[in-house]
Order: structure tokens, then C-alpha cells, then sequence
């Protein structure tokens, strides 16, 4: 297997990225729990990726694959995520009597979220037809590298099981369990710094 090469993500590349994380949560539980229409899905899920972890771009810790099939897009210590455009894409894509069960969801992983300063990881995905190729596992090698160089903690929620021994392989553990009504689970997960 050839070494995956990991670039930052330019500006340039926001929509590629996108629709990279798009295709990747196709069939994420919580996702497509929030979004259980294919139609409604692929035309929110782009704007809630952006809205997520877009602010990633200014900072440069948007992260993608050279070959472009998987991505992951930071955030740094002090730097959110849209919640406004996020509550938002919500209000007019879900319908209003499921608002108030996502909206307890979302609440949850709220009060899982560290209170002090960290990197926190949105969103990462690779393309379903790459899956298998180590991408994933190059893109949080190579973020980690620079979250270790700031002696930080990093934060992650899971949003598919399949995914947490990918994670406790780079050193997160499980926090807590985040669920409510007809959800699926999502496991909140925590890195101690490292220096």
C-alpha cells in the first residue's frame, strides 16, 4: 500500500470537501437519523458540513487526502462551529415535531463538550468507495501531530460505531453515551493533551 499524503485544504477546495464528507455520511447513523429523506440529506448535508466545521478553512486545519477521497476538518482552541446556521439548516429541513427530540440530542452533546480550550474534530469521512485504504487513519495522524504540538486536548464526538476503534488507535477515549428518543447513539470522546 502506498503512503497516503495529507495536505491542508485550501480555500480552493471548501466545496470539494464538501461533498467529500457529504458522500462519506451517506449512510452515518445520526446523519441520516436527522435526515432520513435522500433528497433532503444531500441538499442540507453540504450547508451543515460547512456550517459544522467550515470555519476550519480560515484556519488553515482543514485537512484532505492528496488524493482527495477523505477528509477532516478541525477546528482550534477558540474557534466554533456556525451554531446559528446550524439551528437554522435545521429549522427548515426537519420537520416540526421532531425538532424538540434533535434539539435534546443536540443539547447533549453540548453538555459533553469541554469546557476548557481544544481541538475539536467535527467532521471526517472518506469516500465509501476508499474506505479500507487508510485514509482516515493518515488524516488523524497527521492532525494529531499538530495538535500535539500545542500540548492540547482533542474532542470528538462518534456518530458511528464503527468508527471509535479508529480513534481509541490514536489515543480518544469514550467519554459518555449521547442519546435520546428514537436516536442512535453517539459516543463523545476525549484525547488528553499530550506534550
Amino acid at each position: 500500500m502506498q503512503p497516503v499524503s495529507v495536505v491542508a485544504a485550501g480555500e480552493d477546495r471548501r466545496d470539494a470537501v464538501l461533498k467529500t464528507i457529504t458522500l462519506g455520511f451517506a449512510t452515518d447513523p445520526v446523519a441520516r437519523w436527522v435526515w432520513p429523506d435522500p433528497a433532503t440529506y444531500l441538499e442540507i448535508q453540504p450547508q451543515f458540513v460547512d456550517a459544522f466545521g467550515g470555519n476550519g478553512f480560515a484556519q488553515g486545519t482543514v485537512y484532505q487526502t492528496q488524493c482527495g477521497r477523505a477528509a477532516a476538518l478541525w477546528l482550534p482552541p477558540e474557534v466554533e462551529p456556525d451554531g446559528e446556521r446550524m439551528q437554522m439548516l435545521a429549522a427548515q429541513s426537519v420537520a416540526p415535531e421532531r425538532m424538540e427530540e434533535i434539539g435534546t440530542f443536540m443539547a447533549q452533546m453540548e453538555d459533553y463538550h469541554p469546557t476548557e480550550p481544544c481541538w475539536y474534530l467535527p467532521m471526517i469521512a472518506a469516500d465509501p468507495f476508499a474506505t479500507g485504504q487508510g485514509l482516515g487513519a493518515a488524516l488523524m495522524k497527521h492532525a494529531l501531530a499538530v495538535v500535539d504540538e500545542s500540548a492540547m486536548p482533542a474532542y470528538l464526538e462518534s456518530s458511528n460505531p464503527r468508527n471509535i476503534s479508529l480513534y481509541e488507535r490514536h489515543g480518544f477515549e469514550a467519554i459518555g453515551e449521547i442519546q435520546h428518543g428514537s436516536s442512535p447513539v453517539m459516543t463523545p470522546m476525549l484525547r488528553p493533551a499530550r506534550s
